[in-house]
């Protein structure tokens, strides 16, 4: 591609929060400063935690935020389709992350999208994103050299506390001892996912996952008996959840 044109093209950087794009934002400003425009996708149904980051991270970089919505949160799609998204039917990145990308970089023409997929992570294409026929994907952790322990090792120089957490609060790729923290912690957003439940006759965990109880309303009785779920078994790498909500 002609350089001069690459220069000219508007430079996207997706944004999650994760430990990935936050390295790969900062990173791009310190070693290849340019006119950046960070895209984040909220679904309205955050921890505190990822808004706060996100805040933070503005008054850090340099260049426009650009918080891209479908027009509606999660929840609000749940109540509406009366239905949950889970592995098989996993429509809440397709609605509520992508395509609204895809609707702001049709309007831009060509452009530049840079996502925070590392060399450690070969089996990984940015697939999700090289469907917009305009946007030109790059991947500079790869580039560069990047693995797991080289971006954590960068945002803890830079003293970037990363959330614990980027997806969504009532995500049904959650690990149980999450579903644990989110009723000890949030129970507002617990009922919140047990009124889900009871609208649409689905539940966000899948039946028969493990031993215990698929359906929240169960979830909490036991946890409100005092059970804890075994923290090994409930905090594995989430090496199954979207990638796009954890980059």
């Amino acid at each position: 591609m002609d350089n001069n044109l690459v220069h000219t093209m508007k430079k996207l950087i997706a944004l999650s929060g994760g430990k990935d794009s936050t390295a790969l934002a900062l990173a791009l400003n310190e070693f290849e400063p340019d006119d950046y425009t960070y895209i984040c996708t909220p679904t309205g149904n955050e921890n505190t935690e990822t808004l706060q980051h996100w805040i933070n991270l503005k008054s850090i970089l340099k260049g426009e935020f650009i918080f891209l919505s479908a027009g509606e949160s999660l929840q609000g799609m749940i109540r509406r389709t009366e239905t949950i998204p889970n592995v098989w039917m996993r429509w809440c990145t397709k609605k509520l992350k992508l395509d609204p990308v895809f609707e702001y970089t049709a309007k831009l023409g060509d452009c530049i999208l840079y996502v925070g997929i590392r060399a450690d992570e070969e089996e990984r294409e940015g697939g999700d994103y090289r469907t917009c026929p305009n946007v030109e994907v790059q991947m500079p952790l790869r580039a560069w050299g990047w693995g797991e322990s080289k971006v954590i090792a960068y945002n803890d120089s830079k003293g970037i506390k990363i959330p614990s957490r980027t997806d969504c609060k009532l995500c049904f790729f959650q690990k149980l001892a999450e579903w644990y923290f989110l009723w000890r912690d949030d129970i507002a957003s617990w009922m919140e996912g047990e009124e889900l439940e009871q609208l649409t006759g689905y539940t966000f965990r899948s039946p028969g996952r493990d031993t215990w109880p698929a359906a929240m309303k169960e979830l909490r009785i036991l946890f409100e008996s005092g059970k804890k779920p075994d923290r090994s078994i409930g905090m594995m790498q989430k090496k199954s959840q979207c990638r796009v909500c954890r980059l």
